[in-house]
């Protein structure tokens, strides 16, 4: 089983996802208490948090490649940047190391495919959805994407920034986002990407009324594909 390196803590919550879900993996597709060889730097994201209100990703991206750096020293052998939005530094990250990055989009855009899905509702933060590095990652795989209304933009965002990345769940954030799911439907996509990785904290997957993928774990799985072949 090869080694992999997480850049987690963007946020915490969802790192955690990230560790049970790739444990997990290794176990249903070894057997017995096989479980995942694993590297992890988790970041504050209150720094990364507040140079992404900044528009600073250069900055950011300096940070993620330094980690990616001292991962790969450690003994990874394929890094995970355990966010989507920070995917926006996918390209100054996998400049810095000779190991492969195995980018989130590329797993969301196969996973979605295997599903059936040809354009797909996009929820994320608000840079994940008005930014086009996501949106453009998904179409060079044959993915049309959507994006809800700027006020429900607005209003993701804050349910992500505010309640999910310090695990709050409120069932009115539920009813909200699963509204956000149902016009995006209504207006024509016939699947949705849970496109932020706290995202499936909030709502089941299995429970959405389309094909959905959480991203992070189309990611884990890819990572235990790479890990595994």
């Amino acid at each position: 089983m090869k080694t992999i390196g997480l850049i987690g803590g963007m946020s915490a919550e969802s790192t955690t996802v990230y560790y049970q879900a790739l444990n997990r993996l290794a176990r249903e597709r070894l057997g017995g208490i096989h479980s995942a060889e694993l590297v992890i730097r988790s970041v504050d994201f209150a720094p990364i948090a507040a140079l992404q209100a900044a528009d600073d990703w250069a900055a950011t991206g300096a940070i993620l490649a330094g980690h990616a750096q001292a991962l790969e020293a450690a003994g990874a052998e394929a890094i995970l940047i355990c966010a989507n939005t920070m995917h926006l530094n996918y390209d100054q990250v996998a400049a810095g190391v000779g190991a492969p990055v195995i980018h989130i989009g590329d797993a969301t855009a196969e996973a979605l495919k295997a599903r059936g899905v040809t354009k797909t509702l996009l929820l994320g933060t608000r840079y994940t959805m008005e930014k086009p590095f996501y949106a453009e990652r998904l179409a060079a795989m044959g993915i049309e994407t959507a994006i809800p209304e700027k006020a429900e933009r607005e209003r993701l965002h804050a349910i992500i920034y505010e309640e999910l990345i310090v695990g709050v769940i409120k069932p009115a954030s539920q009813a909200q986002v699963l509204a956000m799911i149902r016009a995006g439907l209504a207006a024509g996509c016939d699947g949705v990407a849970f496109a932020c990785t706290e995202i499936g904290l909030l709502l089941d997957v299995d429970a959405m009324p389309a094909p959905t993928v959480d991203t992070a774990i189309a990611h884990c799985e890819a990572a235990m594909d790479f890990a595994l072949g």
